[in-house]
């Protein structure tokens, strides 16, 4: 019996495209043309005036050999998908024979477009929460062969840590992971407690504490029982919820006054963006951010030809030609502009750079980002120009 998913050879082979793109090839395959073409890929519209850009690593491994020359903008970059004027803003620029990349447009944009919106929820999430840690726990709502990928794009939109095993290793991280109800139903709470603390190697010591009892008098009997103890994690079901925001103000109070000020509250359980602020406000010092980013929207990237044998030529409602994407280094405004005409001066008087960078050079891989450098971009370009008040 084997699992309802394409292996990565048939990924590689075009097996898991659209049948349109294996058809349209076929038809084209005795005719004499010149298909040395530019494509581009663009976002038409998107609920968000910016997105966090992932899912680029994916796409070399798979356009390796088939394009002749890859620019794109690099993973972490954090950016609107328009210029001030209303330009689309090119994220990839390909280079090479359509008959040699066409058919993996399906996978490509697969890759990019589910990945960025993950990425882009979690910038939002860690906009809403500021300095305190987000951790992604959400690969349990979704498809465990794409597990990876979730949190490799939750990490770089800004997320602290994963819950994943293999996305640990892939991230060269320490998965996060606190205690399920289960322990307490099997062993009840207190014993549970014990040997979650007991057995707590690496990382800040962790217990749930709402298994059975009153979110307030359990943390009270954790924090008396545990003299390690470093979070307690409110797991409460909508069901039994009330106001989370004065539940936590409530534990937080208990704690302070019995003298465990270093106890420290994480909550989790369907937690979405517009719950992160309030909660935070009201003493919530981590947040376990599981469907609302892993089912992050999708980013409705497209790829158009723009230009062929060297002439600007696309379809209506795309604009031709190869292009540029400046960005200034003082106010973060983004130009798009022509390839043919060069300007390096923006309107507030600071430096426009092209941050469009090669990735691929005569059909061969010439750079691959660390995740953790991705990461650190969305982080500097979230200090830098996105604040709370811009969610």
């Amino acid at each position: 019996m084997k699992f309802n998913v394409a292996t990565e050879a048939e990924v590689l082979s075009a097996q898991n495209s659209d049948v349109y793109f294996q058809r349209s090839l076929s038809f084209l395959k005795n005719k004499k043309f010149n298909d040395d073409v530019i494509a581009e890929v663009t976002v038409s519209s998107f609920e968000n005036p910016w997105i966090t850009f992932t899912g680029l690593d994916d796409v070399l491994t798979l356009l390796e050999g088939h394009v002749r020359e890859l620019y794109a903008i690099p993973e972490g970059t954090i950016i609107p998908y328009r210029d001030y004027r209303g330009i689309p803003v090119p994220f990839l620029s390909i280079h090479g024979r359509y008959r040699d990349f066409g058919e993996h447009e399906t996978s490509l944009l697969g890759f990019i477009c589910q990945s960025s919106g993950i990425s882009t929820l979690s910038s939002k999430v860690k906009i809403a929460a500021g300095e305190k840690p987000v951790y992604s726990f959400g690969i349990r709502r979704m498809n465990p062969f794409i597990a990876p990928m979730i949190d490799r794009a939750a990490y770089i939109g800004g997320a602290d840590g994963v819950s994943g095993i293999k996305s640990g290793k892939i991230l060269g991280l320490e998965p996060v992971g606190t205690m399920p109800h289960a322990i307490s139903l099997l062993l009840g709470d207190e014993e549970a407690w014990k040997a979650v603390a007991a057995g707590t190697k690496k990382g800040p010591v962790t217990v749930l504490i709402d298994t059975y009892d009153d979110e307030k008098f359990a943390a009270i009997k954790a924090a008396k029982l545990l003299p390690n103890l470093d979070f307690i994690r409110l797991d409460t079901p909508a069901s039994r919820r009330g106001n989370f925001a004065s539940i936590i103000r409530e534990v937080r109070w208990e704690l302070d006054l019995r003298g465990h000020e270093r106890v420290r509250i994480m909550v989790s359980g369907g937690l979405k963006e517009a719950d992160i602020m309030e909660l935070s406000e009201a003493g919530a010092d981590a947040f376990g951010v599981g469907t609302s980013i892993a089912s992050g929207k999708t980013v409705d990237f497209s790829m158009d030809i723009v230009q062929i044998a060297n002439k600007p030529k696309t379809k209506k409602g795309k604009l031709s030609g190869a292009k540029h994407v400046l960005r200034c280094e003082e106010c973060g405004l983004v130009e798009v502009l022509p390839v043919s005409r060069v300007d390096d001066q923006c309107q507030c008087g600071g430096k426009l750079k092209d941050i469009m960078v090669q990735y691929i050079k005569d059909g061969n891989i010439i750079k691959r980002e660390r995740p953790a450098d991705a990461r650190a971009r969305a982080l500097d370009f979230l200090k830098k120009y996105y604040s709370k008040t811009s969610i």
